[in-house]
């Protein structure tokens, strides 16, 4: 006899033709949008993997050495010594001033970025030539040593016709240098500034191509950033957001943008008392590149301030508490990099983007175990927002401003159950 239901019919009977229709509706859709699903999966592949740096450190090409990320930690260790109160007076936290002093003392420098655009002027082509080599081997140098920051690269200058020959010729000594004394390029990129175009970013593309065959390099292996400090850059001609255009057109050779704080306002004609990375021109740049990025892989960088913890007890103070408000206001914003431009803006760097995590996790940690769980909590989280709460504790023990184990002990989690990719199977198992 054939199985029936509760309601007397045959198990399996679809007498509406319903599940008909619908399997024949599926296969034309799945048709229809084949090209559609195809070419989202590859122009929004989702975030990038692994550790993102907090900040970039930009130094002038001339006063790199080998030596600079431990001196820069020492100085930056030598700030806190003389002016103890007042940094305890910006952080106003014990446990987070410790963290930021075993942080100096380990790895003070997560990025650096070797400068040859505007740090790095008056120069001859021959002092240019002999820097590019220079510090190319110096670089080499510290990663033998073990004396590098684990993210770094160079900013060339532009690919505009006057300074184009300049920037690919210090570009391609710097690389060739660096890959004779066996440096690595694991972690390393270029910096592109001043982009106008969506053809300087196809150029830069075409750059990077050659750059690899010509040293027999894998693909892939030179990759660069966009530094977005034009406004040719955020608002085409035709009035398109021309920095989305930008993001595909370079494909996966594209790591990252960064805001250029100082020359963006410059070209909005913002007068310079009032240039800064919290002016409206800078947040509605950044609200564009924040919504052209998401979903693409490419990761963004907030600009710098270039007021600096340098003069008196009381300036000191002062930029910090300025650079600690500003560090915090971009991380609240979704912005998880930054620009750092001296060595003593480093503790208020991490005292800022620790305080953040810190404050933050214990409520990360419920609502996430409530969301995985499958119990009520006092928020009703979605799968989107739970992304964003696993990726919010990664940052926070990836940069060393929560512990690991502060993290599974309060929720039975390991960092590798976070991962953002299996966060819906956790989901769905609750364990």
């Amino acid at each position: 006899m054939t199985p029936r239901d509760g309601g007397g019919r045959a198990e399996g009977a679809d007498p509406t033709g319903s599940e008909a229709v619908a399997a024949r509706l599926l296969a034309a859709l799945d048709e229809q949008l084949a090209a559609a699903d195809a070419a989202l999966a590859s122009r929004y592949p989702g975030d990038r993997p692994g550790r993102q740096p907090v900040h970039t450190l930009y130094v002038p090409a001339d006063r790199y050495g080998p030596e600079l990320v431990p001196a820069s930690g020492a100085a930056a260790l030598r700030a806190l010594e003389e002016q103890p109160d007042g940094f305890a007076a910006v952080v106003r936290d014990d446990d987070i001033v410790a963290r930021v002093r075993a942080k100096l003392g380990t790895e003070p420098v997560e990025d650096l970025r070797i400068d040859f655009e505007d740090g790095y002027r008056g120069k001859s082509e021959a002092e240019e030539d002999a820097d590019a080599v220079r510090t190319a081997q110096a670089l080499a140098r510290s990663q033998r040593a073990g004396d590098a920051a684990p993210f770094g690269g160079i900013r060339i200058k532009c690919l505009e016709a006057a300074t184009r020959a300049r920037g690919v010729r210090t570009m391609t000594s710097f690389l060739a240098t660096l890959l004779e004394h066996g440096g690595s390029l694991e972690g390393w990129v270029v910096t592109l500034p001043k982009v106008t175009s969506v053809d300087q970013v196809e150029a830069m593309v075409y750059v990077c191509g050659e750059l690899e065959r010509g040293f027999g390099l894998p693909r892939g292996a030179v990759r660069f950033e966009i530094q977005v400090e034009t406004p040719q850059s955020i608002l085409g001609p035709d009035g398109t957001a021309l920095v989305a255009r930008m993001i595909h057109a370079a494909g996966d050779r594209l790591t990252g943008l960064h805001y250029g704080t100082y020359d963006y306002s410059a070209f909005c004609g913002i007068a310079a008392p009032q240039q800064s990375l919290e002016h409206p021109v800078a947040d509605h740049a950044k609200v564009v590149m924040q919504a052209a990025a998401a979903g693409t892989g490419v990761r963004l960088s907030d600009g710098s301030t270039n007021v600096l913890p340098v003069g008196t007890a009381d300036d000191v103070r002062s930029a910090w508490a300025n650079h600690h408000r500003l560090v915090r206001r971009s991380l609240e914003r979704g912005f998880y990099q930054g620009w750092d431009l001296h060595a003593a803006q480093l503790p208020t760097r991490y005292a800022a983007t620790y305080g953040f995590y810190r404050q933050g996790t214990p409520d990360a940690l419920e609502r996430l175990v409530s969301y995985t769980g499958g119990t009520a909590g006092r928020i009703a989280d979605e799968p989107a927002t739970a992304r964003a709460l696993a990726s919010f504790l990664l940052r926070g023990v990836d940069c060393g401003a929560v512990d690991a184990a502060e993290v599974s002990g309060a929720s039975g989690f390991d960092t590798e159950r976070l991962d953002i990719e299996r966060l819906h199977a956790l989901a769905r198992t609750g364990r």
